[in-house]
């Protein structure tokens, strides 16, 4: 399956969790979902939140965005975030498998409950939300702001009730969006977070502490000052999770101290979803194919059928060589699979081995060009530069991580193959004579293209890097890079490996990789800058308070010129992009109620429309005194 047709295939069945009938479980779809980040962690389905919507309600936005959480799904992965952040105290949360609630209140009156949506706007279900258990109607102290919590649908109204649907969860999301509110006072909300419009909780412990006192049913949260602590703790809570009497998927930790910018990131760093740990299965090794993804060939293992945590697993990865060498293993034995977090298939040992069995040969040659293989153990890659699909890959993981709108595949599959685009800087030479040449792509499509493509040309140097399609090499991995010191591209090139492993999370492996790809893509990356197809945005360290938000500007703005307003945003660590796309976090407009094809799109898409007054004000509040102009 080709990265597009993942990205389409997990596409429909978010549209069939949220509006329809689930076809599969949600193991399954986090099995697709956890193939492509592990694919394509780049691509701009991580920057979308499913969109649980219904024509049946108005649409309401968020008082803060409900973005998605990093997630760690082995003990391993935990130690390494927790040594990260370094929070000096954990508190860790049931993380409840239900269906995300904001509940807004203005003066301690309940206003709105909002679902989940796009993780800025969602669906306003509050007639039903006030027959739910655990709703508060009128809470203390003049409280305005939001509580956020779960819905949820206990065991045991799942099997008097609704045993018919496939889980609780499923029924929950089901009947919390009927339009004529029956069965939502079978449906409860366990709250976890709280935020106050008009003043601030002093830290997350007392935050809990009020939603307790005011009434609301909150999820269990434990204190430890130990990392260690948190895993056996969470070992304690597999074992007990049958018995809660409702679905939980893990923990979630957080420091104590409330950090408002975090949360605002499209995926906030100070916590994290700590996924239960894996199931395994006992199949046999049917074959092993060679997935080609630009010049990588993986092993995957294809497997006898074998049911792992509700879901029915057929193929399961090998990593690389190396493991496949460790483990000794060979076509028709008897393997140990397992979900990682209940999700990703891994083949984790071998069993038995019968008698003449036949090994696994790693492929020799590029099928695309004929060259000699280079197998080094922990990764097999053809080492041809020039290699047709290693060029087109790169050309088409730029588009991707620029998140370049409109470019389409089979369109840059047509330049590429005409010759007409052989590398990145060939794109910015493109023009419309020659793109309406093309089958299928008239002059107003040309344009909006090339005009998207010139949108996204002032980039960081994470993303720039990311672009370029070096091995193993994600935007996080430059983010690393860029947080240890290299924050220039120019300090980037004269790194030496010993330098680079120094950096926390790099190490001597990747290091290597790292330079070699940089030395040999500089005369590329250099002339793309010196040519001015793509400025490059300076990287330091400092807290960025608009990192993780970003914005479109349309029309003219009465107190700055919209490059002012742009450049603050950048200079603040946000985003500006030319165009509307999902993921937005805001349109600005003063004219927010005008038919413009922004504004349309803006509306399809749910991104909140905000006029320059919002705009100003969302400034002041993240950082107070960082412009001068004219108000």
């Amino acid at each position: 399956m080709t990265i597009q047709e993942l990205e389409a295939l997990i596409a429909y069945h978010q549209d069939l969790y949220y509006n329809g009938v689930p076809e599969i479980s949600d193991a399954e779809f986090d099995l697709l979902w956890d193939e492509l980040r592990d694919r394509a962690p780049e691509s701009p389905v991580f920057s979308r939140v499913g969109a649980d919507e219904s024509p049946a309600f108005s649409k309401r936005a968020h008082l803060i965005p409900m973005n998605s959480q990093e997630k760690a799904s082995s003990a391993d992965e935990f130690l390494q975030w927790a040594e990260k952040i370094g929070h000096e105290t954990l508190l860790v949360q049931y993380k409840l498998d239900g269906a995300s609630i904001e509940l807004q209140y203005e003066q301690g009156h309940l206003q709105h409950a909002v679902t989940r949506g796009d993780g800025n706007v969602g669906d306003d279900i509050t007639a039903n939300a006030r027959r739910m258990a655990g709703v508060v109607a009128e809470v203390g102290d003049s409280f305005s702001g939001a509580v956020r919590g779960e819905v949820i649908m206990t065991h045991d109204i799942h099997s008097r009730y609704y045993s018919d649907k496939a889980n609780c969860r499923n029924a929950a999301n089901g009947l919390m969006r009927r339009k004529d509110g029956a069965g939502s006072e079978h449906l409860s909300v366990l709250v976890y977070d709280a935020f106050r419009t008009e003043g601030a909780f002093p830290d997350e412990r007392a935050k809990l502490e009020w939603l307790s006192r005011n009434g609301f049913h909150t999820a269990e949260c434990r204190e430890f000052l130990n990392p260690g602590d948190v895993v056996e703790y969470r070992d304690s809570v597999a074992a007990i999770r049958g018995s809660l009497g409702y679905d939980i998927d893990g923990l979630v930790v957080k420091g104590n101290e409330i950090d408002l910018t975090d949360m605002r990131r499209a995926r906030p760093q100070k916590q994290i979803a700590f996924k239960f740990a894996r199931q395994e299965a006992l199949t046999r090794l049917i074959e092993v194919e060679w997935s080609e993804s630009g010049h990588l060939y993986t092993p995957v293992a294809i497997v006898e059928p074998v049911r792992i945590a509700g879901t029915t697993v057929r193929r399961a990865s090998l990593v690389h060589p190396d493991l496949i060498a460790e483990l000794g293993l060979k076509i028709g034995a008897e393997v140990v699979i397992s979900k990682r977090g209940d999700i990703i298939p891994k083949v984790e040992s071998v069993v038995h081995v019968p008698e003449g069995a036949a090994s696994i040969v790693p492929p020799d040659v590029c099928s695309t060009c004929g060259s000699p293989v280079t197998n080094e153990g922990n990764r097999v890659y053809c080492p041809n530069p020039e290699c047709p699909r290693r060029r087109y890959h790169r050309v088409h993981r730029w588009i991707v991580v620029l998140e370049v709108r409109d470019f389409g595949d089979a369109l840059l599959r047509k330049l590429f193959d005409s010759g007409r685009v052989q590398n990145i800087a060939d794109l910015y030479r493109l023009t419309v004579e020659e793109m309406v040449t093309f089958e299928g792509v008239g002059e107003k499509s040309a344009r909006k293209i090339l005009d998207n493509l010139a949108g996204a040309s002032e980039i960081g140097l994470p993303r720039f890097v990311a672009g370029f399609d070096i091995d193993g090499v994600a935007q996080l991995t430059v983010e690393k890079l860029v947080e240890g010191g290299f924050g220039t591209i120019q300090r980037l090139f004269e790194a030496t490996a010993e330098e680079l492993a120094a950096v926390k999370g790099i190490g001597p492996v990747k290091a290597e990789v790292i330079r070699e790809g940089l030395l040999s893509l500089r005369g590329e990356m250099e002339g793309l800058i010196d040519a001015g197809y793509v400025t490059l945005l300076a990287s330091d360290t400092e807290d960025k308070p608009m990192a993780g938000i970003s914005f479109c500007f349309t029309g003219s703005l009465e107190r700055a010129k919209r490059s002012d307003a742009e450049s603050l945003v950048r200079r603040l660590g946000g985003e500006t992009k030319s165009s509307v796309t999902a993921g937005l976090s805001y349109l600005v407009t003063n004219s927010p109620e005008s038919g413009s094809s922004k504004n349309r799109r803006a509306r399809e898409l749910e991104v909140p429309v905000i006029d320059e007054d919002a705009f100003w004000r969302l400034v002041d509040g993240l950082a107070p005194g960082s412009y001068d102009f004219d108000r």
